[in-house]
């Protein structure tokens, strides 16, 4: 076995790797930008080589200054994780050339399924079933827009050589077409340098079904079931589980095969995943396509971890070095059923704006790794893992992806599963940034994830107003009522011991008046129980003022809530919203009816940065007339484009930026009149 290899990533796909080799008593060496140097993966691995700036195109994605950090530590073979290097053909022809092992599939593989359009020829010789469209070179927009009615719209314009939901455009009209063909060229020129796009059928109520392939160099190739990757939002995924709630054992028996064939006729061997389209509209299940093959680790390999109990990138690693696959298709089995959620650094409640900054406070519900075994190790602590690279005090930077963690819990139902990621979610703790915890917490809760009735368009179609935080029931309130008025008294009492004016014989309030939302709330607290209009709850919990988060029985069931501390009373955070809760003893509440409302200013007339990043391009100048939905300015934030748009129609007073400035959240990039 290799004695030493080098990880050619960052972040938590870098702990990951180094967690495994270590179990296989393998060395590893991290390679680390400017803005890494103090980043987790550094710290674990035996040795670490600095390799350039923060900026991936001067460290990550320079394939001699990986080589050399080999030669320097005399790592026998690189694992590239994903992204970055991965699937870039010359990183491994060059490997090769210095006789240093590339932990991954053939170079002719990687080359035939990480061109999109060459990847659709094969997969049609294969048998396999591909998505009507073009596949070919599109000249320019008119070209673009001649196809996309030839295939008749709704229409998917792609980069050829994209990925991570990076340069890809959905059309409904000709309109859609002229305003994003050349949007998408620029994302996949930027991204992956290579501007060339192909345009597919969009497939109405789409389901994104993936299968993981596992092969070796002795002709031997498995498919590990399959995974649901359905929920989406620009189509960058946000949930994905395994197995799939909508697949059948024969559809299941299907798409493995075919998916085998196709890693057969490129000569496939490694970790590698099939991803499929799936319509939903088709009850037998039998109309899937083949969208594209990743030549890589996914993202998502822990859910396909925690149900067939095998180690993906132990595979890739004893398959680079040689060895036959110690399995049979006989022997993949699926136990149980697995959730991962992607934890990213955006902010749902402001339209899902990328968030960058420091990590004031960061404290995950677990571990969720060990290494004594199978069960902990793949399924973390309790069914509940969670795969980060990220420390208390650490930076989110502009400059990578914004993921920060995955949370993966594993139960023997999807239920099951679901409910440990909902009370995984609450306990977990992140301050500093925005970050969609309440999202996917709301989303593990929704009615119709529940019942797994999923498409892309879950989110789109689900929050078409955005996200404003989960439902909350009548009966929640109520507890966090119970919570609110129990914390108020604490921090009476702590106030009265504190300043000691008023006398040490004065009691805290035992009534107050609890407003959530609409709703008013009148607590009793005694010494024997919490009443909520009149009703006990069954409520037990400890806490300090100060303390950041209670964790509480409720019903004998566990609850946990963030608490944050205002002038009124407090916030509230848990089952996916924040609850603003104002707190007043009983005698003294009907005062607040004389209060002033304080009326917030009209920002409507500015144009308003959402997000740091950097001014793509400004579309109008000082006294343009614009219309209501024209867009004025394109920001790049987290390597996507994002178009802002004039909220009204009107005309440009002043403007404040020009293309190719740096802006901070909330700058103001022009005043209409």
């Amino acid at each position: 076995m290799f004695k030493k290899i080098l990880i050619a990533n960052r972040g938590e796909i870098a702990c990951r790797v180094i967690k495994t080799a270590r179990r296989m008593g393998i060395q590893t060496v991290a390679v680390y930008s400017d803005a890494d140097a103090r980043a987790p993966f550094v710290q674990m691995a035996d040795e670490a080589v600095h390799i350039g700036p923060a900026p991936a195109a001067q460290s990550y994605l320079i394939a001699d200054k990986i080589i050399a950090a080999c030669k320097q530590t005399g790592a026998e073979a690189v694992h590239p994780g994903y992204g970055f290097l991965s699937e870039r053909t010359s990183f491994a022809e060059a490997l090769a050339a210095e006789n240093i092992a590339f932990i991954g599939p053939p170079v002719g593989a990687i080359a035939a399924m990480g061109d999109k359009i060459e990847s659709k020829k094969l997969a049609k010789e294969a048998g396999v079933n591909v998505v009507p469209g073009f596949v070919g070179e599109i000249e320019d927009t008119e070209h673009a827009v001649r196809i996309s009615d030839e295939i008749g719209y709704p229409v998917m314009m792609k980069a050829s050589a994209g990925g991570g939901g990076k340069g890809m455009r959905l059309a409904y009209s000709e309109k859609d077409v002229r305003e994003g063909f050349e949007a998408v060229k620029r994302e996949g020129l930027n991204s992956f340098g290579d501007d060339r796009v192909f345009i597919e059928k969009f497939i109405l109520n789409p389901r994104h079904i993936e299968i993981q392939i596992l092969g070796d160099k002795h002709g031997n190739i498995l498919y590990l079931n399959e995974r649901e990757c359905s929920i989406q939002r620009r189509h960058q995924k946000v949930v994905e589980e395994a197995p799939s709630p909508f697949v059948t054992p024969k559809m299941r028996k299907a798409m493995g095969e075919q998916c085998v064939a196709l890693a057969r006729a490129v000569g496939y061997y490694s970790a590698g995943t099939v991803e499929l389209i799936v319509s939903g509209a088709d009850p037998s299940g039998e109309s899937f396509y083949f969208l594209e093959m990743n030549t890589r680790l996914q993202v998502e390999h822990p859910v396909t971890e925690a149900i067939t109990g095998i180690d993906l990138v132990e595979q890739m690693i004893r398959v680079a070095y040689g060895e036959k696959l110690q399995m049979t298709q006989d022997d993949i089995k699926i136990d149980g059923w697995a959730i991962e959620n992607r934890v990213y650094a955006e902010d749902p409640y402001r339209g899902f704006l990328p968030s960058t900054g420091r990590l004031i406070r960061y404290n995950p519900p677990l571990a969720g790794w060990t290494d004594d075994g199978q069960a902990n190790g793949r399924r973390g602590v309790d069914g509940v893992r969670v795969d980060d690279g990220v420390y208390e005090g650490g930076e989110v930077s502009m400059f990578y992806d914004p993921m920060i963690a995955k949370l993966i819990t594993w139960g023997k139902t999807r239920d099951e599963a679901a409910d440990k990621q909902i009370q995984a979610l609450d306990a977990f703790e992140i301050e500093g940034l925005g970050h969609n915890i309440d999202f996917v917490n709301a989303i593990m809760q929704h009615p119709r994830f529940r019942s797994g009735e999923l498409t892309t368009g879950f989110i789109a179609e689900e929050y078409p107003e955005g996200f404003h935080g989960a439902a909350t029931s009548d009966e929640l309130k109520q507890t966090l009522a119970a919570l609110a008025a129990f914390l108020a008294t604490a921090r009476s009492d702590r106030a009265r011991q504190v300043d000691n004016q008023l006398g040490h014989d004065l009691d805290p309030p035992s009534e107050w008046a609890v407003k959530i939302g609409g709703s008013t709330y009148a607590v009793e607290l005694t010494e024997d129980e919490i009443s909520v209009d009149g009703k006990a709850i069954d409520i037990a919990l400890e806490y300090t003022p100060g303390d950041r988060m209670v964790h509480c029985e409720v019903d004998d069931k566990p609850l946990s809530v963030k608490v944050e501390t205002t002038r009124a009373g407090f916030k509230l955070t848990t089952r996916g919203a924040i609850h603003d809760v104002q707190v007043l003893p009983a005698h003294i509440a009907h005062l607040t009816r004389h209060m002033i409302e304080k009326i917030p200013p009209d920002l409507s007339k500015f144009l308003i940065c959402p997000m740091p990043g950097l001014l793509v391009s400004l579309n109008v100048g000082e006294g343009d007339t614009v219309e209501a939905g024209q867009p004025l300015a394109v920001v790049e934030a987290m390597k996507m484009e994002n178009i802002l748009r004039a909220e009204k129609a009107g005309k440009v007073k002043s403007v404040n930026a020009k293309a190719g400035d740096s802006l901070a959240v909330d700058a103001i990039i022009l005043e209409m009149e």
